[in-house]
């Protein structure tokens, strides 16, 4: 179960790339130790919105998507593969932001989390269960 995370803000003011990024670092400080050592080997980047790259790639939207895992699953890894770039963690703070405007029923410090532990989750090759089990967001 991820800690309670949150901006040292008490107001309504949204967040900066920079603090969006300590939220998620925070979060993955907070993992299992059995996750966080391999968690904190992956890149993690924080950026307003999806390139047009990686949007076309996946067919989506740049206000749908509020992160992105770009890696191999390490369900799927092999010694023989070659990747291209390091595993990385995406989040995308406009999107983020739009969630939490339209939800109103969560902190900005637990959307965050929720869609950090939600790529990870890509990383490790986690199931719904396994999600679940570390993040009780739908609980």
């Amino acid at each position: 179960m991820t800690a309670r995370i949150d901006i040292p803000s008490s107001d309504m003011t949204a967040p900066t790339l920079d603090e969006i990024e300590e939220i998620a670092r925070r979060t993955v400080a907070a993992l299992p130790a059995a996750f966080r050592g391999r968690a904190q080997e992956v890149a993690l980047r924080v950026a307003d919105f999806a390139s047009e790259e990686m949007l076309e790639e996946i067919g989506g939207e740049a206000f749908d998507l509020t992160g992105l895992y770009e890696g191999i699953p390490m369900t799927e890894k092999s010694a023989w593969d070659m990747p291209e770039r390091p595993d990385t963690v995406w989040l995308f703070r406009r999107p983020i932001l739009d969630e939490w405007a339209e939800r109103g029923d969560a902190t900005i410090g637990d959307l965050v989390a929720h869609v950090t532990v939600h790529e990870f989750a890509h990383h490790f090759g986690w199931s719904d269960d396994d999600i679940a089990a570390i993040d009780q967001w739908w609980r």
